[in-house]
């Protein structure tokens, strides 16, 4: 099948209309624009590296409008794109580009390219790579199924992996929220999640692209900016991408007037379980706050319907039934079928889901089973075919003989008000085999005790799920994207116990 190319597209049928703004910098492009800007990068890239050379070509930079025209480029080109989180140690982004390969990094200015590259330099000349008006060569193009990006995992169980993604994978993730979000060409998205995250540069950036739409690029998220630019009427936002906790700092942000956010089509929700209190709340609000759930592996696979209140309300907790092109099944540990309500693995089957893991067959079999993607994710499917994601099956704790599963918990200890974030994970016990441990950061301003929080559970849940011990912090492990990094709470978790720490 022949590439799908929006931005040549809509500069064909729809010039004028606003393509991208970058908020830092001001700069703006039409589609006739971006189209030209695009093109000369890629007759630049060709040049250096020849057609459809399959050349890695990284950044580590914050987020920019050239990130984006770099990904297009690319495919024109023939490269892959590959955006590395700048959040990481250095030690971790060597390990990376050493993975990857990458020919050349682009770099801001507050990030040292990794010793890996083969060349770097700094990502703020893309704009003036290249002569204008030049154009890549049609040989130099991508196919359909060829990979178009690398996009590491955050690493939230262990060590980063490189998933790859053809630009069919691409199109049909953006497809599967395009068609459930209720974008159109009028619709204007602000992207501050991190680019080298897939709800970054897919669902806020690439979405809109692939609509005819326009996209804000946002240097990253900061609540009272974040804020101002949702209810700014000048920049009209009409979709917003986060995770949890972005919403709940939002919603604590002096000044906040739910009001102000009704307007908004779509505040979609995903890279974490969303608590039910936080949900509701937003509903309650007049906020379509829809919760959805993807991967990097996926892009995106499940939506609530934002313009339904009384499905949103009726299913809150639910990640929504599956999109346009995804086939869903719960299975058990020996793959079998499950019947709706039961918990199971979740697997996965669909034109918008990786073929594999850049330099890791063996990861790559071990992830896929007939044709199915194994998610790790432990959901359950309702008799509506609405999807319910209990835990990440590894997070999974056995306390007496019974499962427990950490989010559930989160959930409620999250409709305290004075708790702004939560983590429970299992540590062990003499007595019970595992119990839990739930870390607890207070909403700026407010006091809670470790007691008030168990005595809370013991009221809401059942014994075996009650946390054992309740420690107030100020911080929890997470990565750039918002999701927390349950391996690293487990093994600060497990060394408090072996050395006898209590709360």
């Amino acid at each position: 099948m022949p590439i799908i190319d929006p931005i040549a597209t809509y500069a064909r049928s729809n010039p004028q209309n606003q393509a991208m703004v970058d908020l830092e910098s001001g700069r703006d492009w039409t589609y006739a624009e971006l189209n030209a800007a695009v093109d000369q990068l890629a007759a630049w890239l060709v040049r250096e590296l020849g057609p459809a050379s399959g050349a890695r070509i990284a950044t580590l930079s914050k987020n920019c409008a050239e990130m984006l025209m770099l990904q297009h480029a690319g495919v024109r080109a023939g490269t892959i794109f590959v955006p590395l989180n700048w959040r990481l140690a250095p030690a971790e982004i060597e390990i990376l580009a050493e993975d990857a390969g990458p020919e050349i990094v682009f770099h801001d200015e507050d990030h040292a390219p990794p010793a890996a590259a083969a060349r770097s330099m700094p990502i703020s000349q893309v704009s003036n790579l290249g002569s204008a008006g030049s154009c890549p060569p049609p040989e130099a193009r991508l196919q359909f199924d060829d990979v178009a990006t690398l996009l590491y995992t955050s690493g939230t169980s262990g060590r980063p992996k490189g998933v790859m993604l053809s630009e069919e994978n691409i199109f049909w993730g953006c497809a599967n929220f395009i068609y459930s979000h209720d974008v159109t060409m009028q619709s204007v998205f602000l992207c501050d999640m991190p680019l080298f995250h897939t709800a970054g540069l897919f669902a806020a950036a690439r979405v809109p692209i692939q609509a005819g739409a326009s996209v804000l690029v946002s240097k990253g998220f900061d609540a009272p900016t974040t804020l101002s630019r949702l209810t700014d009427p000048d920049l009209n936002v009409s979709h917003y991408f986060s995770v949890p906790q972005m919403s709940a700092w939002i919603w604590n942000e002096p000044g906040f007037d739910a009001r102000q956010l009704r307007k908004l089509s779509c505040w979609a929700i995903g890279g974490a379980p969303n608590p039910r209190a936080n949900a509701e709340r937003f509903i309650r609000a007049g906020i379509r706050i829809a919760d959805g759930f993807g991967m990097s592996e996926i892009c995106s696979g499940f939506g609530m319907p934002p313009q339904d209140f009384a499905t949103l309300l009726d299913k809150t907790g639910s990640c929504g039934p599956p999109l346009l092109s995804i086939e869903t099944r719960i299975v058990d540990d020996e793959g079998n079928d499950l019947p709706s309500g039961q918990v199971g693995e979740l697997w996965l089957r669909g034109p918008s889901i990786t073929r594999g893991y850049w330099n890791q067959p063996e990861a790559t079999g071990q992830a896929f089973s007939d044709g199915w993607f194994r998610t790790g994710d432990a959901g359950m499917l309702d008799s509506d075919g609405f999807l319910y994601v209990v835990d990440r099956k590894k997070d999974m704790f056995i306390s007496g003989g019974e499962n427990v599963y950490p989010t559930e918990v989160e959930a409620v200890i999250a409709e305290l008000p004075d708790v702004a974030e939560n983590a429970v994970v299992g540590v062990p016990d003499e007595r019970w085999g595992e119990v839990g441990r739930v870390y607890v950061i207070p909403v700026p301003g407010r006091t809670v005790t470790a007691e008030s929080i168990l005595e809370h559970c013991r009221k809401r849940l059942a014994k075996f799920k009650v946390p054992k011990t309740a420690i107030i912090t100020d911080t929890l492990p997470r990565t750039a994207s918002g999701k927390l990094q349950k391996h690293i709470l487990k093994a600060q978790a497990m060394r408090e116990v072996a050395s006898g720490r209590s709360p």
